[in-house]
């Protein structure tokens, strides 16, 4: 079987689990570290010809990280392509084991179920914050209603204070984030790379966490690490000059 992925987690997993059937993946895709496959495009503009070139039998994609009219030229190419949707972590398991299903996977792999086992340990012992989740800067974007992102933070004890926003994604002014009533601003470094240099500053001395944008936007194998590793920068912030 031939795959081709568009989705940077969706390709860690795959390559976790049969790592032979990969043969194209994005620019974006960078785990696993020295993956030896074609590249083929963004996320959002994918190569369709090149794509078509690889003789596929499955390209696997995301409704978030890729465009409609991508997947439609790749659809109308003769392609056949599978479109995941995670907006929470119980969709994201129940996603992966869709697509690993479709890639031939005959068992469910190790990974996966260790993924499973460490978030099921997750309890709410930490102090429960409120938090402002910055994506973007110029203009700043930040985490609404309805994402992956937003479910993890809340199962670490960790309020998205823009949760209920109509938008997923909502362009908020600097000056309301700051006077939104969060008592913490988490900064993930990607997909805009936010630094202890380029992010706390913004905010009056807020503490500041700097997450791995991997672990806390990707569903695939980091999410053995996640919880951890999130837990571990929730409890360590920073502060931007007052």
């Amino acid at each position: 079987m031939r795959v081709v992925s568009l989705v940077p987690s969706l390709t860690e997993a795959i390559a976790a689990t049969a790592p032979g059937l990969l043969v194209g993946a994005t620019n974006w895709c960078t785990h696993p570290a020295g993956l030896d496959v074609t590249r083929i495009g963004g996320t959002k503009n994918p190569d369709v010809p090149a794509v078509a070139a690889l003789r596929p039998d499955l390209v696997v994609a995301n409704e978030e990280e890729n465009r409609a009219p991508d997947l439609a030229a790749l659809r109308a190419a003769g392609l056949d392509v599978l479109v995941t949707e995670v907006r929470n972590l119980d969709q994201a398991f129940t996603e992966l084991d869709r697509v690993l299903r479709a890639c031939g996977a005959r068992t469910r792999p190790r990974w996966l179920d260790e993924a499973e086992a460490a978030w099921g340990a997750v309890t709410h012992s930490d102090a429960y914050r409120k938090a402002v989740v910055p994506i973007w800067r110029r203009p700043w974007m930040v985490l609404g209603r309805d994402t992956f992102a937003g479910d993890l933070l809340a199962r670490l004890g960790v309020a998205n204070v823009y949760a209920d926003h109509a938008e997923r994604y909502p362009r908020i002014p600097l000056d309301e984030l700051r006077a939104s009533g969060a008592d913490l601003v988490v900064l993930p470094d990607e997909p805009y790379r936010f630094t202890a240099d380029d992010g706390p500053e913004a905010f009056d001395g807020l503490p500041a966490a700097l997450v791995d944008g991997r672990h806390l936007t990707w569903y695939g194998p980091s999410l053995v690490q996640a919880p951890e590793a999130l837990r571990a920068a929730l409890r360590r912030p920073v502060r931007g000059p007052s």
